[in-house]
């Protein structure tokens, strides 16, 4: 299935599910988007009605209800429950955990790098994924190391802040069962030449063989769900909401680079220079411009949908 998005279509739907569900934290969102500038008109996808409200009765439809907070976990937050029955969810938003020169408490959850935007961004990622994909999701997130043999339950992972990466030996052959065996890596959210000298460091450990190439917007990527045919760079928060610049250090042109393995499938996408994670956790508010929420939402849906599918 293939949709072409129409201008805040898509992310009034976002911002609709956000609020409706008050941005994956049990509460209601402190910010409305079109407070300032008046009401906003939720749609859907092209060639239906659109949404006659908000949209908590049509939200509803859109997927699964939420389940309740589980009880497992641990610093990493919500984690699945060891003991449930296999194939309950056929999907978990996965994030990898992996060892970083960044220590202490960041990200609200402590341990490293990898932990950027979380839990926040990644309840709000599955609240708008599960509405435009209908995808039958875990509602929680899911922290999993590199280094854990329970990794290969989930077919896709997401790991962020790359240019801090500092794989152990158990991460770097973690890491390599997992993609060998199918698995999926999409990874976000780092800038400029030196945050990619360590993050191509780390996957030359992995994979010293493979090419890092760049996708061309041909691949079937940008067609898995949404035909997108541009590639923006999305800032973070500070510099989206306050007019500036897109680019943090030397990271001027946003790219989309790949790995493949030897039948030529795509299995680690390269988000490099750009932020998808900070539009995901800020789609929410109306300081955030809403082209970019809507490219990362839509570049989201497609890596889910391309991932899950090859």
């Amino acid at each position: 299935m293939r949709r072409l998005s129409q201008p805040g279509t898509m992310t009034g739907l976002a911002a609709a599910a956000l609020l409706a569900a008050g941005c994956g934290t049990g509460e209601r969102a402190p910010e409305m988007l079109g407070d300032a500038d008046g009401p906003v008109v939720v749609g859907i996808a092209p060639g239906t009605e659109p949404a006659p409200d908000l949209g908590s009765s049509f939200l509803g439809q859109e997927a699964p209800p939420a389940v309740g907070r589980p009880v497992t976990g641990g610093r990493l937050g919500p984690r699945m429950d060891p003991n449930e029955t296999p194939g309950r969810w056929p999907f978990y938003w996965t994030r990898a955990v992996y060892s970083s020169g960044r220590r202490g408490w960041y990200g609200g959850r402590g341990g490293g790098s990898w932990a950027t935007d979380y839990p926040k961004g990644d309840r709000q990622f599955l609240i708008v994924l599960k509405r435009l994909v209908r995808l039958n999701a875990y509602d929680w997130e899911n922290a999993v190391p590199l280094s854990s043999p329970e990794l290969r339950r989930f077919p896709i992972i997401y790991a962020v802040e790359v240019g801090r990466m500092a794989l152990s030996d158990e991460e770097v052959e973690g890491l390599r069962s997992y993609l060998d065996a199918g698995g999926f890596l999409i990874v976000d959210d780092f800038w400029g030449t030196q945050e990619w000298a360590q993050f191509e460091f780390n996957i030359r450990r992995v994979f010293p063989d493979r090419p890092i190439v760049d996708l061309p917007l041909d691949h079937p990527l940008f067609s898995a769900y949404y035909d997108i045919e541009e590639i923006l760079q999305v800032p973070n928060i500070r510099n989206g909401a306050g007019g500036w610049q897109t680019h943090e250090r030397d990271g001027y042109v946003p790219y989309v680079k790949g790995i493949m393995d030897d039948s030529g499938r795509l299995m680690v996408v390269i988000n490099w220079n750009t932020d998808l994670g900070d539009a995901w956790e800020w789609a929410e508010s109306p300081l955030y411009p809403l082209e970019f929420s809507t490219f990362a939402y839509e570049m989201g849906a497609n890596m889910i949908v391309y991932g899950m599918s090859h």
